[in-house]
């Protein structure tokens, strides 16, 4: 817990549920905490320096965002997906994604934020850093949903991608998962630049069916294994 100790700055002189709950999200989605894994309420809370009262509200707010399960007599576990939620997760992606960019005004668009998380992912790859991928490949679709300008939308797929790592880290080769979006990212934002909105939906929507399909079919066999 000395590493998570080091967040312990980040609550300030005002620690709140909701701060704590930021940090452990942001554990959770990085991989820190595994799908499946049991959270002890005396190492987070000693690693944070918060109470007990603090941290089970902030274990509350993270399982009303389906990121963590409460087994009676057992405890706080991090979720772990079925195969149904991973096809809703992309369906609710979809809708949202596909609606952001039909939705946009005229551009030029600013994309320097998409351009910085397609950098980061094409660089991670080149260093063979797989789960640097995945983390740039979600901050692209985060960015291109705050094209926006929507702190609703903005806070509803912050949700929606938070589960999508939960999937995300049960798998057992992500190079395999991520690679090929990095050329497809890059031809989204090309695509966005030009201006073609028309096409960049039906490129985007080709892609989370795709996306959908190959982690369904990874997914299935990885949770059904015994």
């Amino acid at each position: 817990m000395g590493e998570l100790a080091d967040d312990r700055a980040l609550l300030g002189r005002t620690s709140t549920a909701e701060r704590v709950a930021d940090i452990l999200r942001t554990r959770i989605a990085e991989g820190y905490f595994r799908p499946g894994e049991r959270l002890s309420e005396e190492a987070i809370g000693g690693a944070l320096g918060v109470s007990r009262n603090t941290l089970r509200e902030a274990f509350r707010l993270l399982t009303h965002e389906r990121l963590l399960v409460h087994e009676m007599n057992r405890g706080v576990f991090v979720r772990v997906l079925a195969v149904e939620d991973v096809e809703d997760i992309y369906r609710t992606r979809r809708l949202v994604e596909c609606a952001v960019v039909r939705g946009l005004g005229e551009p030029p668009y600013v994309l320097s934020a998409l351009e910085a998380a397609v950098g980061t992912g094409e660089r991670a790859a080149g260093d063979g850093i797989w789960t640097g991928v995945a983390t740039a490949n979600i901050h692209f679709h985060r960015e291109l949903v705050a094209l926006a300008g929507s702190a609703r939308t903005d806070e509803l797929m912050r949700g929606v991608l938070a589960e999508l790592r939960l999937a995300f880290h049960v798998v057992d080769d992500p190079r395999r998962l991520h690679q090929p979006y990095l050329v497809r990212n890059r031809v989204l934002l090309e695509s966005l630049r030009s201006g073609d909105r028309e096409g960049t939906e039906r490129l985007l929507a080709a892609y989370l069916d795709d996306s959908r399909e190959q982690l369904v079919e990874v997914y299935a066999h990885r949770v059904a294994r015994p």
